[in-house]
């Protein structure tokens, strides 16, 4: 029988089939009794998932990216999809077909990677262009920057997702700049391709899309700042010429400030005309394609309204007319 994939599961659904397992945390209930709380994923996206009366030696044999067989029910809990597991067992990955793990990448990567080259080569800024060109010419860090997401859940989650974001910033960037002539346009370019390119080593994506040791530890922020000095260097060896310092001050500001607040981790408020907007652009792109999911990916689909989500305090309207 095919496999119901998770953006197809419907409330009150039974599942008996296999998934692959993160984020798994053993609790303790109010009456103290253990229970196993993790995400359950495929390559079309994740459920959040419990097993009641889970005991110890079971969480321990399984690990983070293993496959596991799952029996359960399906239910909706504060507007979102769960599933509530009766069984769970771990299987060889000899056992599955891996490519229904596999999350689709839904862009043209050769194509995003071939505008990424033509926008960054159009800037008039010598230092910055041979800058663009160190990163350009890393094979590593481009073969990374294909494949890696944006995120592991909110926005941009699958293959291709950092380049998609990046690229889609870039595009608004060269669009808006003229309507806004106080700002420098080269500069804003820039930082919108280094805004997250930390995002490379802050996740893996090998199987399963989680953060890295140094995305735990150190988080994208430093990681792009690090990325930033080290192709400083490099340009400055390749061309004979010193980076000017007060542009390296403002893209490595661009990146430690583009969150826009405290409380959203970022250690730093923007500071200067190109930070403010790079993030506003950045906010703009990652709300619209974390919404958007979130329109099409709802369970409610009898309804134009989305069910209401706990997280963003509110339903969003899907309309009647639009293709989601």
């Amino acid at each position: 029988m095919r496999r119901r994939f998770v953006n197809e599961l419907g409330e009150q659904e039974a599942v008996a089939q296999v998934f692959r397992i993160g984020e798994k945390q053993l609790r303790p209930n109010r009456n103290g009794n253990l229970y196993l709380q993790c995400e359950l994923s495929d390559r079309s996206g994740s459920v959040g998932a419990r097993m009641w009366n889970a005991s110890e030696s079971l969480y321990r044999s399984i690990e983070n990216g293993d496959y596991v067989y799952v029996e359960g029910t399906t239910q909706l809990f504060q507007g979102a999809m769960q599933l509530i597991a009766t069984r769970l067992q771990k299987m060889e990955p000899s056992e599955v077909n891996e490519e229904d793990f596999t999350p689709l990448a839904s862009v043209d990567v050769d194509k995003l990677a071939l505008r990424l080259g033509e926008l960054l080569r159009s800037m008039g800024n010598p230092h910055l262009r041979n800058l663009a060109e160190c990163f350009l010419l890393d094979e590593d860090f481009m073969r990374k920057l294909t494949r890696a997401p944006a995120g592991v859940k909110h926005h941009h989650a699958y293959f291709g997702g950092l380049l998609e974001h990046i690229v889609n910033l870039m595009e608004v960037t060269v669009r808006i700049a003229p309507c806004y002539p106080q700002l420098d346009r080269d500069l804003l370019l820039m930082g919108a391709f280094l805004h997250d390119v930390g995002k490379v080593d802050e996740l893996t994506y090998e199987r399963d899309l989680a953060y890295s040791d140094q995305g735990q530890l150190i988080g994208h922020l430093v990681i792009a700042v690090s990325l930033l000095e080290s192709k400083v260097r490099e340009a400055e060896k390749l061309s004979g010429e010193t980076v000017p310092a007060e542009l390296v001050l403002q893209l490595k500001h661009m990146i430690v400030s583009h969150h826009g607040e405290y409380e959203y981790g970022s250690p730093k408020l923007p500071m200067t005309l190109e930070a403010v907007a790079l993030f506003c652009l950045d906010n703009l792109d990652a709300k619209i394609a974390a919404f958007y999911q979130l329109m099409r990916d709802d369970p409610n689909v009898g309804s134009p309204w989305t069910n209401f989500n706990q997280n963003l305090g509110r339903k969003l309207y899907k309309g009647t007319g639009r293709n989601t």
